[in-house]
Formats: structure tokens, C-alpha cells, sequence
């Protein structure tokens, strides 16, 4: 089995690492796009040409399946890649609006994704279609895929950010893009259970599973 990952800088890393775990013996090939990160503050047709040319090595490579690690490619792009390639397999991520809708008691819940995502119309079907009576508190992460990329971490500014939602009563925090995994156990320690956060690693292995029919 071979599976491809793309993302527009390092947070493909992090799901690739989850997937070399679920299946120890597949061929997992990366590929990014960091020198044009950030995708969050791009327009749709700039994600769509930046994404497919990013991309082209996988594909290349005869991937069973490639993984929009990239919420904002999937927001964005990947009806365009299926269009363009609909002999390819594609999995996207999308911010987990029902996971977070299902599990939350207080129904506040707070999204942590780039402006483009939260501006996207898959994210806004998403929340039409899972959040009725739910509120989404959607705050200001644009500057943390970058931050991340750097490894220039702001604690202040992200416990900001987290505080602020869990006193507005959020019990969910959606991380809606795969940066953002790398900081998820500094995001969990800043709510100190006063927020459960949820990232979608395990759901790409089960859709994978899915996919291609393995048990």
C-alpha cells in the first residue's frame, strides 16, 4: 500500500506519523508546499494551481490513496483535484464539527482553523448541517501555522486564545488544521479540562481502511 500526504508545510508530518503507526508496513510518501505557506490568507484559485503543482510527485508515484493533510486544501482544492484527476483517490481533513457536536454539553464549541477554511463553503455546510443550535466561537489562529513552521512558539498568544473560549463556556476546542497538532498537548495543558480537543488523526486511518477495503 502506498499512500501520499501532502500538506503546505510541516503538519502533514504530524499525520503521517500517526499513519505509520496504523499501518507499519505501508510506503508513506510526504510532500509540502513551505515555501508558499501560509495557504490560510490565499484566494481559491491560488490554493487550487499551488496545491496541484505541490502535489505532482505523488501522483507520480501511483499513491493508492493521497491525503489532503491540509484543511485549507481541502476546503479549497479538492473538488478541483477530483475533477482534474478522478482516477486518484483523495481523503481530505475537515475541521470535526460533528465529533465536537455530539460530545459537547455546554453546545458552545470553538474552531481553531485559518481564515480561508472559515471562510470556505465546506466549512459553512459543515456547521449548517452538524451545528444547528450549537454556538461556534471561531477566534484569530491565522498567525499560528506560521508560528509553528518557525518554531517560534507564543504561549501567551495561544493561551489567549484558549482561555478566552473555554470562560465563553467552550467544552470542545476543533483543531482545523494539521499545524495545529503539533501544539495539541500545550492546547489540552492551557484548558486543564475545562475543554476536550479533538484533531481528526485516527478518523484519516479509519477512512484509509475504508477506502481500500482492508479489515
Amino acid at each position: 500500500m502506498k499512500l501520499g500526504i501532502f500538506d503546505s508545510g510541516i503538519g502533514g508530518e504530524a499525520i503521517a506519523s500517526a499513519l505509520r503507526v496504523t499501518f507499519p508496513d505501508a510506503n508513506i510518501q510526504t510532500a509540502n508546499d513551505a515555501a508558499n505557506l501560509p495557504y490560510g490568507d490565499k484566494t481559491q484559485s491560488v490554493v487550487c494551481e499551488l496545491t496541484d503543482t505541490a502535489l505532482q510527485p505523488l501522483l507520480e508515484s501511483n499513491c493508492d490513496i493521497i491525503i489532503l493533510a491540509c484543511n485549507t486544501a481541502t476546503a479549497l482544492a479538492i473538488e478541483y483535484l477530483r475533477e482534474k484527476y478522478p482516477s486518484q483517490k483523495f481523503i481530505g481533513i475537515e475541521p470535526m464539527i460533528k465529533t465536537a457536536a455530539k460530545i459537547t454539553r455546554s453546545r458552545i464549541i470553538t474552531v481553531c482553523a485559518t481564515p480561508a477554511t472559515l471562510k470556505s463553503e465546506r466549512y459553512k455546510k459543515l456547521v449548517e448541517k452538524f451545528g444547528d443550535g450549537i454556538v461556534v466561537i471561531e477566534p484569530d489562529c491565522s498567525k499560528w501555522a506560521q508560528m509553528i513552521e518557525d518554531n517560534h512558539i507564543n504561549e501567551r498568544t495561544i493561551a489567549k486564545i484558549v482561555d478566552d473560549a473555554c470562560s465563553a463556556g467552550t467544552d470542545v476546542i476543533v483543531l482545523g488544521c494539521t499545524h495545529y497538532h503539533w501544539i495539541k498537548d500545550l492546547i489540552t495543558k492551557i484548558a486543564a479540562g475545562r475543554a476536550q480537543v479533538i484533531e481528526p488523526s485516527e478518523a484519516i486511518g479509519r477512512r484509509v481502511k475504508k477506502l481500500l477495503n482492508l479489515s
